[in-house]
């Protein structure tokens, strides 16, 4: 986990300097301080994440209730449709052999998102990590309370696109959080709200 830490760039420490920090006015009293700023970056993360979530839980909820056992619906021709699977392997369906890993790591990265909550002083790695976060609270909640048992439960996939794998609203949640982390990394903008420039 302190790999990982090091490895997404965010230190132990916020800056002096940091946006959001403590600076002092004309009459001598503090302004404003960072921990307030820092409190609604994390607030932002969870409220993504709780979202992310909700809608990830309601749809499978429905899925399994109303799809499941049923012939697939068909939304844009035979271009996209829902059709109920349940999936023992990572997003997409890859690695059905390797269930009881996937949860590890799935839990792992809850781990590590949490951790880095504290230290979060940007919107943007807040919006990303919270994506992550209920994406990967989705998943997990499948692989711990559906068949066939504990950490190894199958994962409920519905969205089917023409000639692609069959996914959910928790993978969506996933990719789009890792893309925006990606495109982030690429500007050089921190967790904890510093650019760097290489």
């Amino acid at each position: 986990m302190a790999e990982a830490e090091r490895i997404i760039g965010t230190p132990d420490t916020p800056d002096a300097d940091r946006d959001g920090q403590e600076t002092a006015g004309t009459d001598g009293t503090a302004a404003e301080t960072g921990r307030p700023r820092g409190k609604r970056r994390v607030a932002v993360l969870f409220a993504v994440a709780a979202f992310a979530y909700a809608l990830d839980l309601i749809s499978k909820m429905i899925v399994v209730a109303k799809l499941e056992h049923h012939e697939p619906i068909e939304i844009i021709g035979d271009w996209l449709r829902f059709e109920a699977i349940r999936n023992a392997g990572a997003a997409f369906g890859f690695g059905e052999a390797f269930t009881v890993i996937f949860t590890v790591i799935a839990a792992s990265v809850i781990v590590v998102i949490i951790r880095l909550a504290r230290k979060l002083y940007s919107l943007p790695w807040s919006i990303a990590l919270g994506m992550l976060l209920g994406g990967a609270l989705g998943n997990l909640t499948d692989r711990i309370f559906r068949s066939p048992g504990v950490f190894q439960g199958a994962v409920v996939d519905f969205i089917a696109p023409k000639h692609f794998a069959v996914f959910n609203l928790a993978d969506s949640a996933i990719v789009c959080g890792g893309i925006l982390i990606v495109l982030l990394s690429f500007r050089g903008l921190d967790p904890d709200g510093t650019v760097h420039k290489d």
